[in-house]
């Protein structure tokens, strides 16, 4: 009995050997190749995080953008056309919209007539000024005969006054005599103030043509002002893009500033990235970016970095954060860095702006940079 229970021992024993997986050499072959093969993978994914994993920095904290335009009216009135429709592509200087322009051209022509008043204005007193030369010359002339009076007088004074000492001609006659060089030298003095003033009428004559002449110029200022408002009627587009956001109507007036339409740029689209301050510090311009657009699966753009924010996104919120209060709790911050985007004309047109997006920067053309700022840092310690 004790015999049958040892060989039943036995061969439960020699059954459990025979079930054990690693007693099977190839089952010990399989797990060694398992484990070499996760000791590959693990060197593997090391080197290649060390060499490049870890200076790529990526978010998903990212859309489409592009600088939009928004369309205005510059002067005020009814809208009397609307040549575009909504999301139809435009080119630059392309007519969008029109303004009744009657009463600005009515302006136009008022300004204009009144140029014209003014010029007819200088063109009288120019007449006026040949009048007035023909009047200085005959004040001239008067002068020239009431001076000539003066010497004649003069002559019959100094004849006659030795006469009448002597007495051979009476007082009384030399006493005429006299007065009339009174009277012709009062005459000469009348006729050179008029030549004086004859003259002098020439400066107030020029004063009036140049008075017309500046309300000539002003009105031609107020003409080209004008005009400016009667080309403003015709609202052209800026820039080359696509209609969006149209809010115009046939008939709506607008007052200077009003909203029309957007003009979305789609063929200069980028990608703004937020990426967490953390991510930043060994990111430079030029450096390479792939990019996944949402919309697209399967699509793997390039790009590079453009440009960095020169603050972080609190900063330029309608309400930044005050941070020097009593409570604070300390949030990663976010840096917007503009990342232009390498793609064909095809793909272009399937970018609208507000779209997300998957950004992946690498950096490794900074690889050792903080290393070198914390040794010139230690260096001038």
């Amino acid at each position: 009995m004790a015999t049958q229970v040892m060989d039943a021992n036995e061969n439960s024993a020699a059954g459990s050997e025979r079930k054990s997986p690693l007693r099977s050499r190839n089952v010990r072959i399989a797990l060694l190749v398992v484990a070499l093969v996760a000791i590959a993978f693990g060197i593997w994914w090391y080197l290649d995080y060390e060499s490049r994993g870890k200076y790529l920095q990526s978010t998903n904290d990212a859309f489409v953008q592009a600088d939009s335009v928004v369309v205005a009216p510059k002067i005020g009135g009814y809208i009397d056309r609307v040549f575009v429709d909504e999301n139809q592509t435009v080119r630059a200087g392309q007519p969008l919209a029109l303004l009744d322009a009657r009463d600005y051209r009515a302006q136009s022509s008022q300004i204009q007539a009144q140029i014209e008043a003014s010029r007819a204005t200088a063109d009288t007193v120019r007449a006026q000024v040949g009048e007035q030369q023909a009047a200085l010359s005959q004040a001239q002339a008067q002068l020239n005969a009431a001076q000539s009076d003066v010497a004649f007088a003069s002559e019959q004074v100094a004849r006659f006054e030795p006469l009448a000492r002597t007495g051979a001609e009476s007082r009384e006659r030399l006493s005429q005599l006299r007065n009339q060089l009174r009277q012709a030298q009062a005459q000469a003095a009348t006729r050179r103030a008029a030549v004086l003033a004859a003259q002098r009428r020439f400066g107030t004559l020029d004063a009036q043509i140049e008075q017309a002449l500046s309300q000539a110029r002003a009105g031609e200022a107020q003409l080209r002002a004008a005009d400016v408002n009667v080309q403003s009627t015709t609202i052209r587009a800026s820039i080359a893009g696509r209609v969006g956001d149209l809010a115009v109507r046939v008939g709506q007036f607008v007052q200077p500033g009003t909203r029309l339409m957007t003009l979305v740029p789609v063929d200069k689209i980028y990608v703004e990235a937020n990426f967490k301050e953390t991510q930043v510090g060994l990111m430079r311009v030029g450096q390479p970016v792939t990019i996944k657009v949402d919309a697209l699966p399967g699509i793997e753009l390039t790009g590079k970095i453009a440009s960095f924010a020169p603050g972080t996104g609190a900063q330029f919120s309608i309400l930044p954060p005050q941070n020097a209060t009593g409570n604070f709790t300390k949030i990663v911050q976010r840096i917007p860095v503009r990342v232009a985007i390498d793609a064909s004309p095809e793909v272009r047109r399937l970018l609208a702006p507000g779209m997300s997006v998957h950004v992946t920067a690498d950096t490794r053309s900074a690889r050792g940079e903080l290393d070198r700022i914390r040794k010139a840092q230690e260096a001038r310690r």
